[in-house]
C-alpha cells in the first residue's frame, strides 16, 4: 500500500508504526498515545466515558469501569465524526482487554456506519511475549513493510537475548510486581517472561494468562526477594501517591523486600503495561533493578525509583 492513512487507537501500536518508520502516515490516536512525543500534535478519536485525573485512586478507577462493564457498556467512546473526517485506510486496535482500548464491536459499528468498508481493521491482541513479537510483524506486513517487521524483531530478540546472557548464572532473585493496587493484581502476560529474560524468578503470576487478583495474604506468604509496584496505566508519580494503600496493610514491615530495601516503583504507563518495542527497555529497567553490578542505572528516575518503604 502507497502511503497509507492509518489510525492507531492504543499506544503500543502507535509505538509499532512509529519503529517501523511510518510516523508520517498516522493521522489521528487515541487519547493514550503520548510516545512518541512528535504524534501529540495528532487528532484523539476516544476518551473513556468515567472521570479519571491524576487524583483518582486506583480503587475509584476500578469501580467506575467495573461499573460500565457490568452494565455492557464499553469503557471508552469513539468520536465517529472526526474518525469518519479522517478517510483512514487502516486502522490498528486490539479486541483483548476492553479496559485498554476501544471496544471492537464499537469500531465495528462506527466502520459500518460511516466508513468506506474497505478500510483495514487490523487488530492484535498478544497474551504473551512471543505474540507481542509476531503483532510487529501482523502490523509490519498489513504496511507492507515485511522486511522492516523482520529488522525489529531481530533487534528485539537480540536485546532481550543480551540481557539473559549478562545474567547467566547469577543467583535469581524471587520477585512479586504488582499491576493493580486496590483491589491487588499482580503482572501476568508478558510481565513474568521479562522478570525471567532480566534474570529474576517470577511469582504468583504465569507468563500467558491474564494478570491474576490476588488476596494480601498470598503475597504475605511468597515473601519475594524484590517487590515491584508498576500499576496499569501509572507513572511514577502517580504510584506515590498511593503506595500508603500498601505500607498499611499487616505484616508490610516483615516482607522480605521491605527489610532489605528492595521494592522499587516502575513506570507501568510507560513500559510495561504496553506490548510494544519499548518492552526492551522494560527488560533493561528490571536488570538494571535485579543487578546493579551488572548493569548501569541508565533508566533511573525516568523508568524506575527506589521505594524507601520502611515505615
Amino acid at each position: 500500500m502507497t502511503n497509507p492513512r492509518i489510525v492507531s487507537l492504543l499506544p503500543s501500536l502507535t509505538e509499532v508504526v512509529c519503529a517501523l518508520g511510518f510516523e508520517k502516515n498516522l493521522v489521528g490516536r487515541s487519547h493514550e498515545c503520548d510516545f512518541p512525543h512528535s504524534i501529540s500534535h495528532l487528532p484523539v478519536l476516544c476518551e473513556p466515558k468515567y472521570s479519571v485525573d491524576e487524583n483518582t485512586p486506583s480503587g475509584d478507577i476500578h469501580q467506575s469501569v467495573i461499573h460500565l462493564l457490568q452494565n455492557g457498556l464499553s469503557v471508552y467512546k469513539v468520536d465517529d465524526e472526526k474518525l469518519t473526517s479522517l478517510k483512514p485506510d487502516i486502522i490498528l486496535t486490539q479486541d483483548h482487554c476492553e479496559v485498554c482500548a476501544v471496544s471492537f464491536q464499537d469500531l465495528e459499528n462506527a466502520i459500518n456506519r460511516f466508513l468506506d468498508k474497505n478500510v483495514n481493521v487490523v487488530s492484535v491482541s498478544p497474551i504473551n511475549l512471543e505474540q507481542v513479537i509476531q503483532s510487529f510483524l501482523t502490523i509490519a506486513n498489513a504496511l507492507d513493510a515485511g522486511e522492516k517487521g523482520q529488522e525489529l524483531v531481530k533487534q528485539m530478540k537480540n536485546g532481550f537475548s543480551a540481557i539473559s546472557d549478562k545474567t547467566d548464572g547469577s543467583v535469581r532473585p524471587t520477585v512479586v510486581s504488582i499491576e493493580w493496587l486496590d483491589p491487588l493484581m499482580t503482572g501476568g502476560n508478558w510481565m513474568p517472561e521479562l522478570i525471567e529474560i532480566a534474570g529474576g524468578q517470577n511469582l504468583l503470576s504465569e507468563a500467558g494468562k491474564h494478570s491474576p487478583w490476588c488476596d494480601w495474604e498470598t503475597i504475605l506468604n511468597a515473601d519475594p526477594d524484590i517487590l515491584l509496584l508498576l500499576p496499569c496505566g501509572f507513572s511514577i508519580n502517580k504510584t506515590l501517591t498511593e503506595t500508603d494503600s500498601l505500607t498499611s496493610r499487616d505484616g508490610w514491615n516483615q516482607l522480605k523486600a521491605v527489610q532489605n530495601n528492595r521494592v522499587y516503583i516502575l513506570d507501568g504507563n510507560q513500559y510495561f503495561n504496553r506490548p510494544g518495542p519499548r518492552l526492551l527497555d522494560s527488560a533493561e529497567i528490571l536488570a538494571e533493578i535485579f543487578y546493579p553490578d551488572l548493569f548501569p542505572p541508565r533508566h533511573q528516575k525516568t523508568g524506575w525509583v527506589k521505594f524507601d518503604s520502611r515505615i
